[in-house]
This record gives structure tokens, sequence and C-alpha cells, in this order.
């Protein structure tokens, strides 16, 4: 704990499955490589973190204790710890990425196998180097990772183009999310997990629904038929600039809608239910606000990645 090369390795491995990361990598993998591959590692990455969630609440066993452990994380101390949903989704999308690329994208199999396995392991090792985990918690996120792979993965294409084709897939989307948010948690105590949980079921509507809307516009961001199987060969350095333009315009467009929504909704919730919001984190603690809060912004934060930001790159010519 003394080092700070593997302190800030670790915390490397650690943002791997925070927020920032996703924020950063979903939208440059569909704004910038691959749209296709993009929605399809969102759709694994929202039932992987939903069941993972699920099962801390059931099991409901305690972090590590400290002492003896040192703790040099304590954001999501509130949450239970088996198993690692850091594990699980560090396992999930590298490995979800390999299945879904390879033999899409030409590179080597190797290089994959080498980038799914030093990104698994960085996530993993650090949850148990951070403090947060036991050695059992990660392994158990591994195994509960490659068993939810096993089942989604052969089914991931019907899900994907259910989405986009399926008349009334976003009233179906919207019912089905809000339901398993609302069902799916009797805390004992506030913890981090509930509202995690909820903008990853709003991240994953918002994305569905703008799927759908783009399909239905005819506004196809994925790469073209003939252009398959893909390269990074032709990469320049004009498309490398436009490349970053196009993240740095994004995201900037995501955290404008992330505050935008977050002002509104929560005095709204606070209005509807009737629930004093002078204190507003204490407000946000409240299941009445937490839910729809959480979903309503990280639903539009979903829908703008798909739909919004992709409208506003084709008028501005940076498509």
């Amino acid at each position: 704990t003394r080092s700070r090369f593997l302190y800030y390795l670790f915390s490397l491995g650690t943002e791997l499955g925070n927020e920032l990361f996703y924020i950063l990598f979903f939208p440059f993998c569909i704004w910038n490589l691959d749209a296709w591959l993009g929605r399809r590692l969102i759709i694994i990455w929202v039932w992987v973190m939903y069941l993972g969630q699920c099962t801390k609440d059931i099991i409901r066993w305690p972090r590590p204790a400290s002492p003896p452990v040192v703790k040099l994380e304590v954001f999501y101390n509130s949450e239970y710890s088996m198993p690692s949903t850091h594990a699980m989704s560090g396992t999930a999308i590298p490995l979800a990425l390999l299945l879904l690329s390879y033999g899409r994208w030409q590179y080597p199999l190797m290089f994959g196998l080498i980038l799914a396995l030093c990104w698994c392991s960085l996530v993993c090792c650090s949850r148990i180097y951070m403090g947060m985990h036991s050695i059992l918690d990660v392994i158990a996120g591994f195994l509960y990772a490659i068993l939810i792979l096993v089942v989604f993965h052969p089914v991931v294409d019907q899900i994907d183009n259910f989405n986009l084709t399926y008349k009334y897939a976003p009233l179906i989307i919207i019912s089905l999310h809000l339901a398993l948010g609302i069902f799916s948690f009797t805390l004992d105590t506030w913890s981090t997990s509930r509202g995690d949980t909820a903008q990853i079921l709003g991240c994953g509507a918002g994305v569905a629904c703008g799927s759908h809307v783009n399909y239905i516009m005819g506004l196809n961001l994925d790469p073209r038929p003939e252009t398959l199987p893909l390269s990074l060969s032709s990469l320049t350095v004009t498309v490398f600039g436009k490349a970053i333009l196009r993240l740095l315009i994004g995201v900037i467009v995501l955290l404008l809608t992330k505050v935008a929504m977050k002002k509104a909704t929560i005095p709204l919730a606070c209005k509807i239910f009737r629930i004093p919001h002078d204190d507003v984190r204490k407000a946000r603690q409240r299941m009445e606000v937490e839910l729809p809060y959480r979903y309503i912004t990280y639903g539009m934060v979903g829908f703008s990645l798909m739909f919004i930001v992709p409208c506003l790159f084709h008028f501005i010519g940076l498509s």
C-alpha cells in the first residue's frame, strides 16, 4: 500500500469499472468505431451489472473488515461485497468485445486475447488491492460474468434487432427497465447500489430507445456492409483528429444533459412525492426521488448518446 506505482496502476484498474470510463468508452465506440458493436456491448453490460447488483443485495455479505484490510477506496463501501460487480464488468466487457469484434474487425486473435486478459486481470486485482473485495468476491464475480455471457451472447443479436425494429419496443423497454428498478430492491439501509442500478437501467433504456428512433428515421450509424471486415490500418491524422473532436463535443453534450436533467428531476420528484428538498443529499436517498431522478436523467443521457449527439454531428458535418 506504500507503492505509488501499484496505487496508481490499480486506481486505473478500478476506474475501468466506474462511470468516468463508461461515459468515455461507450461513446467513443459508438461515435468513432462501430455503433453495431457499441449497442451490443451496452446490452450485455446492463444485464451483467443489473444481475450483479441484485445478487449483492440478496446475499448481503459485508465488505472485508478493516483492520486487517487497508481500504484505499471508500466510495462504494456502503454496498455489499459478494460478488464484485467491478470484476463482473471487467470480465464481461473485454470478453464480449473480443467475441463480438473478432471476424468483424481485422486484428490478430492473440492481440485480442492478451488485451482481454490484461484488462480483466487489472480490474479484478485492483479490487483486492484497494481493500474493497476478498479474493472469493472477485472469483465469484469473474465466474458469474462468464455465466451471464454464456446466456446472453447467443441472443444479443435478437435483442438488438428487437430494439431497432419492433413497433412497440420503446414502450416495452421503458416498462421493463422501470419494473426491474422498482421491484428489485428492498434495502435495509441506503447504499449506492440502488442508485447505480437505476442509472444503469436508465442508460440501457435510453440507448435502446435512441437506437429505435435512429432506425425509424433512417439514421444508420452502423458501418456499411461493403466495408466489412473493418480495419484500423486507414488511421490518419485527420481521422484521429475528427474522432477526438467528436468525443470532446459529444461528451460535453452528455454532461450538460446530465446536469440539466438532474436539476429538473430532483425538485420535481420531491414536489410530486411531497418530500422536503432543503437537504438535497438526504432527499436523493429516498427511493421515491432516487429511482425516477436516476432513471430519467441517465435515460436521457443514453438517448442523447444514440440519437441527439449523432444528429448534432450530422448537422455540423462531423458524421
